[in-house]
């Protein structure tokens, strides 16, 4: 990578190993800089929910994950000692993580650094951003300095594009001018990591709520529990002792519940706020930089993540040679996920803080029935587990392309490729060129596809085309050849039916056959030609007929649109 396309990552937690890790996937390299000596020993955040794991899966860090982690079975809520409500995970379907896996903060961002090093990558540790001019919105507008101790003072150089993944209080986001908007909670939160005793809850988080305020039990994995309280605010920074938050465990806990020993306690200030923007120039931020969230829900680092693969594989397509304007979308897309996260965990948050006796018989009440209902479970999972990504009116989704079966009569419209949503699973039996037993294991590389939709016996709209398939996979794979993205993409042809004579294993694409026909069933007019994004969202589709203005309305394509015309 030459200077002028060096990416220049600042903050080395999950968001900027994953926004590394998917570059360094895609063919980029990156430099990533961190302050601190090295990955964070406080645990921190613990919960990963379903769409931050399928991004993990994509950089093959949810198994090493799932192998360290506690699988949450449920939330409960209690108030005056009675249980008023909860929700049940592990309902969620089409995702092969279908609840929520407890995993401290620090173990994620040990298992990403290993990864990171694997894929070739380093950190600069004790490396700080001393000094960064932004001049402008233009591209090439950043300057920096860095500081590492022992080697003089550096001179100044300009990346071509800055990842401001430095926290709530980034450096970058100051110096890029941006706004970050909104409030600070008037309370302190304490927690305490440690081993209890009285029966605590070996697989669900409780949520205690009191007059005097909310207690929240998290189980961890290889034992123990995390308690996490709040009070009014004090202005002291300085970690409760092992007796004071006895003392709160008494006043707002089950009655026998003793804490031994504690191995990690904080105290600390809730901010909900985010950033104006998310992009100026070739300033890009991500994580916590971009917003922060109050704890209720788990919701923080796994907006990072996302965000982090949302710009990490969007960066390297730009770098590699597509439209520019491919990073407009980023902030499309990911800004609203972040505003939609922090409203649910703010929300959470104050339904804890209630606190006068009318609205607590109200909120109780409310639980209960959504309990009952199964409204609860319906509404709040789907919310916090983030897998519906929501980008039907990114610009980086063209919309539905005119498409038209034999003799231009127009196709079917098949909702489950509505562009900006993310494709549903189906099992399959591959023949060649993969291994994955379905589309999503498929997905789980991360990479640029051309699914290519065959069905009706592998006929055309007139029954006599028994190959129509076969060429506009053949043609398919000559695009991805010619796209800007040719290293990064996966081109699959997805049958219901076995072919008659044999699948032949030198093509240029790789084969299988679509057991449930939930995909191909859609094709029955003639081939699909489907162009799924790394994050596994619908790009764009159209009919085999018009593969050329598939290619030219799909920016990564568009080097491949001369091949096609």
């Amino acid at each position: 990578m030459t200077q002028t396309d060096t990416v220049l990552i600042v903050g080395a937690g999950p968001t900027g190993l994953t926004t590394a890790c998917t570059l360094l996937q895609h063919g980029v390299d990156a430099r990533v800089i961190d302050r601190r000596n090295g990955p964070a020993s406080e645990p921190k955040a613990l919960i990963l929910w379903s769409g931050a794991l399928e991004v993990l899966r994509r950089i093959d860090v949810a198994d090493s994950l799932e192998k360290r982690s506690l699988p949450l079975s449920g939330a409960s809520y209690w108030s005056g000692g009675r249980r008023t409500g909860g929700v049940r995970f592990g309902a969620l379907a089409d995702t092969a993580f279908p609840r929520p896996l407890c995993v401290p903060q620090s173990v994620t961002e040990g298992v990403l650094y290993d990864r990171l090093l694997k894929l070739g990558g380093n950190v600069e540790w004790n490396t700080e951003l001393a000094a960064v001019r932004v001049t402008g919105s233009t591209p090439s507008n950043v300057s920096v300095t860095l500081s590492v101790p022992g080697t003089g003072s550096p001179a100044p150089f300009s990346p071509r594009w800055l990842v401001g993944a430095d926290g709530t209080h980034s450096t970058v986001r100051t110096a890029a001018g941006i706004a970050f908007e909104g409030s600070t909670y008037a309370r302190d939160f304490l927690l305490g990591d440690g081993v209890f005793t009285g029966g605590l809850p070996e697989d669900e988080a409780q949520y205690h709520l009191t007059p005097e305020g909310v207690l929240v039990v998290v189980p961890l994995p290889g034992g123990g529990h995390r308690v996490f309280f709040d009070r009014d605010a004090t202005g002291e920074v300085r970690p409760l002792s092992d007796e004071e938050l006895q003392e709160l465990l008494t006043a707002r806990g089950p009655k026998g519940w003793t804490l031994e020993s504690t191995w990690w306690r904080s105290t600390f200030r809730v901010h909900t706020k985010v950033a104006g923007k998310f992009r100026e120039g070739s300033v890009l931020l991500a994580g916590d930089a971009a917003h922060c969230h109050s704890p209720a829900g788990g919701q923080g680092l796994n907006t990072g993540v996302q965000d982090g693969f949302n710009l990490g594989w969007k960066l390297a397509a730009v770098i590699n040679g597509a439209d520019p304007a491919l990073l407009d979308s980023y902030e499309a897309e990911r800004r609203p996920a972040a505003l939609r996260a922090l409203r649910n965990s703010d929300r959470q948050t104050r339904l804890w803080m209630l606190r006068q006796g009318p609205k607590r018989v109200l909120r109780d009440t409310l639980l209960k029935v959504a309990t009952a209902t199964g409204a609860l479970d319906r509404r709040i999972v789907p919310e916090l587990a983030q897998l519906d990504p929501g980008l039907e009116s990114s610009p980086a989704v063209p919309g539905e392309l005119p498409r038209t079966g034999s003799g231009g009569r127009a196709t079917k419209g098949p909702g489950l490729l509505r562009p900006g949503v993310r494709l549903p699973d189906t099992p399959w039996q591959p023949l060649h060129g993969t291994a994955a037993a379905s589309l999503h294991e498929f997905l789980a590389a991360g990479r640029h596809t051309l699914l290519v939709l065959q069905g009706a016996g592998g006929t055309d709209a007139g029954g006599a085309d028994a190959d129509a398939g076969e060429r506009t996979a053949a043609e398919a794979a000559e695009l991805a050849a010619r796209s800007t993205v040719r290293s990064q993409t996966d081109v699959l042809l997805l049958t219901d039916h076995r072919p008659r004579g044999g699948s032949d294993a030198s093509a240029p694409y790789a084969r299988a056959v679509d057991i449930g026909r939930k995909l191909t069933a859609l094709a029955e007019a003639g081939p699909l030609v489907v162009y799924v994004r790394p994050d596994g969202a619908v790009g764009a589709w159209s009919s085999h007929r018009d593969l050329a203005r598939l290619a030219a309305g799909v920016s990564v394509l568009g080097a491949a649109v001369e091949s096609v015309a």
